[in-house]
């Protein structure tokens, strides 16, 4: 696609129009037909309509057609599908590496998409509305064409993005109440499919998350009194605190039956130092509770001298990376031990 796209707007003259053309040919030539899961055809679809050997491309809507797999031919060996639904959608087919798209946003991503109605699935992978769905501009959007056509691999996409949306309404209000802000869209994901429910077993291998989001924040205040550029910071903030929500996305369930086997866990640890004491004449232990002294710091992560509970990387963040505390944070735990060994001789 670089290629044609380059090719359409370059000068008709020199090499450089040859070279151009020539390499737009091969281009073409490499994808003639498309890969199983990318559309086919529908209304405005100009690519081609052709799929791979061992799939059929597959009318889902007026919109939408995609390449599923069907009946292999002798050159393909591939599983087949015996069946199709009334529709025409193939009812067996083989169990593909299904990815997910979980999306945020404004107008500009919108098209809307709902949890109360079709879920994404194999054939449908934007669920409600039918391709391309409501988007500001009447027909597909960026996500709808990534999803169904610049795609190598089966997508399941969850579009949460709304139109008029800001980051937080509190901080900058939407042109309607009515409008769900980014974090009414994280909050609305947190409830709901972060549970990773049957229809939707994501996994963070298999998972991609993103945001367009700011327009309507500058546009609906950058005209406001005060510092604009502090202002900045302050929207940002709340932005990358839902990133962070998202990224540590774990049912409360999960969390309470982690807690509890967390507390089993040290619980039977603790028995099992006292027991090594008493087996063995002079041995003389100690224990410090980490799970308690992190507990103590990261519920109150300001009165310890860090940012916050959940950032990482920089000065001033209890994480040093996504999987351990700072050298700060080691300070204190450093401290903790040296409290616990007062008194020995080592």
């Amino acid at each position: 696609m670089l290629a044609k796209h380059a090719f359409n707007h370059v000068s008709t003259s020199g090499e450089r129009y040859s070279f151009i053309r020539d390499s737009t040919v091969r281009l073409i030539k490499r994808y003639a037909q498309q890969a199983v899961w990318q559309q086919c055809g529908g209304i405005g679809w100009a690519g081609e309509t052709t799929c791979i050997s061992g799939s059929s491309c597959t009318v889902l809507n007026d919109y939408y057609s995609q390449c599923i797999p069907g009946e292999a031919s002798s050159s393909s060996a591939g599983s087949t599908v015996t069946s199709t639904s009334a529709a025409g959608i193939p009812t067996s087919v083989p169990a593909p590496e299904v990815n997910y798209w979980f999306s945020f946003g404004d107008s500009y991503t919108q098209t809307g998409f709902v949890l109360t109605d079709t879920l994404p699935s194999i054939g449908n992978p934007l669920g409600n509305p039918p391709y391309p769905g409501y988007t500001a501009v009447g027909g597909v959007n960026w996500i709808d064409v990534d999803t169904v056509q610049y795609n190598r691999s089966l997508i399941l996409t969850y579009n949460y993005a709304y139109g008029g949306a800001t980051i937080d309404a509190s901080l900058v209000a939407p042109y309607e109440p009515t409008v769900l802000s980014l974090t009414d869209q994280v909050n609305e994901f947190l409830g709901g499919v972060a549970t990773k429910p049957a229809s939707a077993p994501w996994t963070s291998a298999n998972s991609l998350f993103s945001f367009w989001i700011g327009i309507n924040d500058i546009g609906n205040s950058y005209y406001e009194s005060g510092d604009r550029d502090a202002f900045s910071d302050t929207l940002l903030d709340a932005y990358f605190t839902l990133v962070q929500n998202i990224m540590q996305a774990e049912p409360a369930s999960a969390q309470a039956l982690e807690k509890t086997v967390i507390a089993g866990f040290n619980s039977k640890l603790a028995d099992r130092v006292t027991q090594l004491k008493a087996n063995y004449t002079g041995v003389s232990t100690r224990l410090w509770d980490s799970y308690a002294a992190f507990s103590l710091v990261l519920d109150d992560p300001t009165a310890f001298g860090f940012i916050d509970n959940t950032s990482y990387g920089n000065p001033g963040d209890f994480w040093g990376n996504n999987y351990h505390s700072s050298s700060q944070a080691q300070q204190i735990w450093g401290q903790n031990v040296s409290t616990v060994l007062e008194g020995t001789i080592w």
